[in-house]
């Protein structure tokens, strides 16, 4: 197996809560500066910046995992990773559908800009997409899976837009790929405190909105080579592959 660096948790200047510097050209050259293997792109409610992403990973050296992280009915978010560009557009046609239609209000939550490897504008989303989706967490797995997706809730022992802060728990029959933890906690302590999760594979990523935080947590995958079908088996820890927190 090989050991790849991976930051699984980052959001473009798309996200309105994204420092105008954090565009795919410089996540990239950020990620590539940093020895990062593999990172994924995952605004909210959009998953608009991920192909021009993987396309300038692809050049330089940095593998990328397109998607979003969704904010469930529930208001607890939850990062939602496809393989296939079809699957990723029927999954964003379907975020567009489910999206609240509440207009951005610029000055009080920050720009929503999509744009091209020049940094040049090409589109402004006009709906809040922090917003909570017109989905539960049942519904959001099972609209995943059909596209053959990866399902992983976010952070879910973060004080906030977490599992256990809109559920008080997490359910111990919750369906999932995985779950990812905070940089705040050990994988290793939050499991004493939670012995019925161990059943899951584990992620830590830096959830990164601004450029210098890019890398600050990051896991390790252990895996044959960089694709989206190891780290499918990584997660399910199937034929040597896993998953290593580092926090």
């Amino acid at each position: 197996m090989n050991c790849y660096k991976a930051d699984l948790h980052l959001h473009t200047v798309l996200s309105p809560c994204g420092d105008l510097e954090m565009s795919p050209a410089n996540i990239i050259a950020k990620s590539k500066e940093l020895g990062l293997d593999i990172i994924a792109i995952t605004d909210h409610n959009s998953t608009l910046h991920g192909k021009l992403c993987r396309t300038i990973g692809q050049r330089e050296g940095v593998f990328v995992l397109c998607g979003a992280e969704v904010t469930s009915k529930e208001e607890a978010h939850c990062l939602c990773f496809f393989e296939k560009d079809a699957e990723l557009d029927m999954f964003q046609a379907w975020l567009e559908e489910k999206i609240a239609k509440i207009p951005l209000d610029e000055e009080k939550f920050g720009y929503q800009l999509v744009v091209n490897e020049n940094e040049e504008i090409i589109d402004q989303p006009p709906y809040l997409l922090t917003s909570a989706i017109d989905a539960d967490i049942d519904e959001i797995y099972a609209k995943v899976h059909s596209l053959n997706g990866l399902f992983i809730p976010a952070h879910i022992n973060r004080q906030a837009n977490s599992l256990m802060s809109q559920l008080g728990f997490v359910p111990p029959d919750l369906k999932a790929d995985g779950l990812e933890i905070s940089r705040h906690v050990t994988k290793e302590a939050f499991l004493k405190k939670n012995a019925y999760l161990k059943r899951f594979a584990f992620l830590q990523s830096s959830d990164a909105h601004f450029i210098h935080l890019i890398g600050e947590t990051y896991c390790y995958l252990h895996i044959a080579e960089l694709s989206f079908a190891e780290f499918r088996l990584a997660l399910q820890g199937r034929d040597g592959r896993y998953i290593e927190c580092k926090a």
